[in-house]
Formats: C-alpha cells, sequence, structure tokens
C-alpha cells in the first residue's frame, strides 16, 4: 500500500527573545507571574521587522533537508499552512518555492487557522497515497503573528509568538507505517469569537477598520474552556478506533500549544502519562499553525521519539476548525 511517511523535519524560532518581563514594563502591570504560574510561558520569539513568514519556512526547510540526502530539485509539492502569510495574494508557498529554488515544486496555502497543519499533514498524506507523481512533499505550519500583535492587549500579546515547522513526506510501500488515519471537524458558529477580521472583502482595510483595531488579532468572546480537551480527546478516540490502537499505545501526542491546561486535561481524559504530551510553548509562547511541528521537531532533536514510534497530531484554530492525523514513523 502507498503511504507517506514523514522522513524528516525542520524548525526555525526567529533570534529575537521577548522575555515576560517585557510585558510587565510595556504593559505596566505584573503578568510574569500569571504568565509563568499558570501557562507556563517563560519567553517567546517574535520576528525581526525586515522577516517575513517565508523566511521562517525557508529556515526550517533547510533544516529539514539537511538531514536527508535529497535535493531540492526533487521535492514535488510545498503546501504551507498559515494564516499570517506575507500577502493576501499571492501564496506564501510560492514565495517559500522561490526563496529555496524548488523549481519542479507546486505549491499551495492551506488556511484553517492553528490546525493549519495537521491540515496539510492530511492533504499531502493523500496526494502521496493517491498519485504517484508526488513521491517528495515538504509541509509547513509557519506563523509570524506578532506583526498583527495589538501591543497594548495583555489578553493577546503575551501569548502569541513567531516560528516555523515542516516535515518532509515520503512516498513508501507499506500495510502499517506511515500515516494511518486522520479526522476534520470544525464548529463554524465560533467563526466571530478570535481572528483578524480586517483586510478581507467583509471589511476592507478603510480609515474605520484601522480606527477599530481590526486589522489586528482579536479575541472577541471567550471559549468554552471544555472545549479543547473535550475534542481533543474524541478525535484521539476516533483515530484509536480507526486503527485499531488505546490511547496508551501512542507514544506520543503533539497537540495545539495554546494552554497547557487544556492539554493535560485531554491527557487525563485519556487515562495517559502527561508526559506523552510534549510541550514548547515554555520558550516558544504560542506559534499557532507553527507549534505542532515545531514540537515535533523538538521531540527528535532531543530522542524522544523514532523510528517505529506511534505518533499522533490534534490541532485546533479559529473557526473553529479542528484536525488529527495518526503516523507510524
Amino acid at each position: 500500500m502507498r503511504r507517506a511517511q514523514i522522513i524528516s523535519s525542520g524548525s526555525y524560532a526567529p533570534d529575537n527573545v521577548i522575555p515576560n518581563s517585557y510585558f510587565d514594563k510595556s504593559l505596566g502591570i505584573n503578568v510574569s507571574d500569571w504568565l509563568e504560574e499558570v501557562v507556563k510561558i517563560k519567553e517567546r520569539r517574535w520576528t525581526s521587522d525586515d522577516q517575513a513568514t517565508s523566511d521562517l519556512c525557508v529556515e526550517a526547510a533547510k533544516k529539514c533537508l539537511s538531514r536527508v540526502d535529497i535535493s531540492i530539485k526533487d521535492i514535488d509539492l510545498i503546501i504551507v499552512a498559515t494564516d499570517t502569510p506575507d500577502f493576501i495574494s499571492p501564496s506564501t508557498a510560492s514565495v517559500v518555492q522561490y526563496k529555496l529554488g524548488a523549481d519542479n515544486a507546486g505549491t499551495f496555502d492551506v488556511n484553517t487557522a492553528c490546525a493549519g497543519f495537521v491540515t496539510a499533514l492530511d492533504m499531502g498524506s493523500k496526494y502521496i497515497a493517491s498519485d504517484t507523481a508526488y513521491k517528495n512533499i515538504l509541509v509547513f505550519g509557519a506563523y509570524a503573528m506578532s506583526k498583527y500583535l495589538d501591543k497594548t492587549d495583555k489578553k493577546t500579546v503575551t501569548l502569541f509568538a513567531d516560528g516555523a515547522g515542516c516535515v518532509l513526506l515520503q512516498a513508501i510501500e507499506s500495510e502499517d507505517e506511515g500515516f494511518l488515519a486522520s479526522e476534520l471537524k470544525s464548529m463554524g458558529k465560533y467563526n466571530s469569537y478570535m481572528g483578524i477580521y480586517g483586510g478581507g472583502t467583509a471589511h476592507p482595510i478603510n480609515d474605520e477598520t484601522i480606527a477599530n483595531n481590526d486589522h489586528k488579532l482579536k479575541f472577541v468572546h471567550k471559549f468554552p474552556p471544555e472545549l479543547n480537551p473535550e475534542v481533543w480527546s474524541e478525535m484521539t478516540r476516533n483515530m484509536n478506533a480507526k486503527i485499531g490502537k488505546e490511547s496508551s499505545d501512542v507514544d506520543m501526542y503533539f497537540v495545539t500549544q495554546i494552554n497547557i491546561n487544556s492539554i493535560w486535561e485531554t491527557m487525563d481524559l485519556l487515562n495517559v502519562p502527561r508526559e506523552k504530551a510534549h510541550t514548547i510553548m515554555h520558550h516558544y509562547g504560542y506559534t499557532g499553525s507553527a507549534c505542532i511541528p515545531m514540537a515535533f521537531d523538538d521531540a527528535i532533536d532531543k530522542g524522544l521519539i523514532g523510528k517505529g514510534d506511534l505518533v499522533y497530531f490534534i490541532g485546533s484554530g479559529g473557526g473553529l476548525a479542528f484536525a488529527s492525523a495518526a503516523f507510524r514513523l
């Protein structure tokens, strides 16, 4: 059976480190204690003024490709999952293709907000399964949300950060390795709860949009706190049923890193050790669609996972959108 296997990974975070103490000064209140004690964030990275989302992708790709004996000319497709693109049009993936010199690769972007990487992973895996023309696919999750932050809004400015991660999918013939199962799920009724609402066709950029700060990221309504743990644990059980496994059989979970307490609650609901959900938000903040591939690459670097391990990717983002995927490495 033709399947997609993850054969390499890479990640990149900008050099610009923003510690919690920065916000104590800029906001004029002590937020450091809450950030470190409650959400476990100590610092995060923001881009420099001249860095775009595509630049983050390129650096992640360089690390990924340095680990394998594959020419950039062998890449057949580039998928960039981001809701902070270089431009509204054209796609960021086309910019990445040009900067990498991947002349033979097709390109497109995916925007399911912070669920984007897992959505793109699902899509890339199915390209490989269904079409023999696709042998090597680069899948990115990338985020430069610092460009869209209202620096006076303590609800967003302290959490969101920048980075990129990617994996290289390659076609293999296997019955039990590589991509095993996935699920996409949406709850569109929450589309107005959080987002960047200025700049599209519904609210074009104009004086009113700018005056209302609609061109910046906004939390408009509070999401039900139980929502992510309930959906994440449900999607896990659904994948278990598809591949005949139990939650305890999964070697590592890679879950959207917006709230460590929601991740821990999910692990508790599944009755598995919290340590099975690898987290990186402590030093990188919340990197949206990049957080899952960044966490995966970090686990690879630290030797926490390897060949033969069963891993689950579970993402959620504005919209609301959810995505899950199971892989045997």
